[in-house]
């Protein structure tokens, strides 16, 4: 080959590389060297920690999921500094909020046993001695279950005697015990028994005070009063209960 071929041949490579150098920026290079240098990047961007879309896609997903849990734990712990501060002299403040809860309802029930201590229903206070002034109620019953002797007719007879404190004694029950009637009643008697299976007549004594004994004639201590309380009383009892000195509450008969 001619030497000035050689030349002209180098030259003319020489052109090329000034023109692509001179150009956009990038050598010519052979295929192989090019995807060479490719890998050689991805490799390069992998170990200096840069991910593709994929692996970006990745990070967010996970940073999106723990974002949450760190604000809670930070909370809580908060919470709990708060809790333990020492408020005075190694008191802390969960010791001071436990006190109160357990002192509330202590306070309560303390409140409430003094209050009904010391109340007083101005109701129940009255004297008796102020209590002069009788007022008198007579009156009848029957008693359908118990016969009739010729000893009721007497009544100095054992009979007669225990069957009146019988009576006595539960009609003083009835009235002793009214929240209504119970201080002006003063006793109760049974004078006589007759025929008819057997018919009790009874007396009611009550006591008045002499500045409202008009005021509780007519409401209070009124015959309507003193009838419905007994009458009352006799319909909350079962026959059962009685036996056979069962009052009947409709034969009760005020005079």
């Amino acid at each position: 080959m001619d030497i000035t071929e050689i030349n002209v041949n180098d030259e003319e490579t020489s052109d090329e590389l000034v023109t692509a150098g001179n150009g956009n920026g990038a050598v010519n290079r052979s295929p192989d060297a090019a995807e060479s240098d490719v890998l050689l990047a991805v490799q390069i961007s992998g170990a200096n920690g840069e991910a593709g879309p994929s692996g970006n896609a990745a990070e967010s997903h996970n940073n999106i999921e723990n974002n949450g849990a760190p604000q809670e734990m930070s909370s809580v712990c908060r919470i709990k500094k708060e809790l333990n501060e020492n408020v005075y002299k190694g008191v802390k403040l969960w010791m001071i909020i436990v006190i109160i809860f357990l002192l509330i309802p202590v306070v309560i029930i303390v409140s409430l046993l003094v209050c009904s201590a010391i109340h007083e229903d101005v109701d129940e206070k009255f004297d008796p001695s102020l209590f002069k002034v009788p007022q008198y109620f007579k009156g009848s019953f029957q008693m359908p279950n118990l016969v009739f002797t010729e000893e009721l007719f007497t009544l100095s007879s054992n009979e007669s005697q225990a069957l009146a404190a019988h009576l006595q004694h539960e009609l003083s029950d009835i009235y002793s015990s009214s929240p209504a009637l119970g201080r002006y009643f003063f006793k109760a008697e049974t004078y006589a028994f007759r025929n008819g299976s057997v018919i009790a007549d009874f007396k009611l004594t009550f006591h008045l005070p002499e500045e409202q004994q008009d005021q509780l004639r007519n409401f209070t201590l009124s015959k309507e009063m003193v009838y419905n309380v007994f009458r009352q009383f006799i319909y909350d009892q079962q026959p059962a209960e009685s036996g056979t000195k069962y009052i009947d509450p409709v034969s009760i008969k005020f005079v």
